[in-house]
């Protein structure tokens, strides 16, 4: 029996190849990627349209989602900014460890969702 070379390649490997992008970058209208930030240590008074204006001074921010609880409704503490690439290099160095609404800012590149495993509800049926 003959192996050929693309049973050889793993399957990461062989996503790897088909999947090019870096985490949180997506295609941007300019040509230019779009990169997203993670804004932490945010302050609970702190709302879109403030993170929006403080990341606006260094260019155009495509989208800003305050992250809240989902029982709750109320915001938990981060956001995340999605901006062109270089205005967002030049957010992320401007920005972090600065005070916006009293609490001091962290502001980094957004790193992809890890998978964490399924909700862990209750078993159903017979054991």
């Amino acid at each position: 029996m003959t192996v050929g070379l693309a049973s050889v390649a793993s399957p990461e490997s062989r996503r790897r190849c088909h999947d090019r992008r870096e985490p949180g970058r997506g295609p941007h209208k300019f040509g230019d990627t779009a990169l997203k930030i993670y804004v932490g240590n945010l302050s609970f008074d702190t709302n879109e349209d403030s993170l929006r204006n403080a990341f606006a001074e260094h260019g155009d921010v495509e989208e800003v989602a305050v992250i809240t609880d989902r029982d709750t409704g109320r915001p938990r503490g981060f956001a995340f900014v999605t901006m062109s690439d270089s205005a967002a290099r030049t957010a992320i160095d401007s920005l972090n460890g600065k005070e916006l609404d009293g609490r001091t800012l962290n502001v980094n590149e957004a790193k992809a969702k890890t998978d964490r495993g399924g909700g862990g509800g209750q078993r159903r049926g017979s054991w």
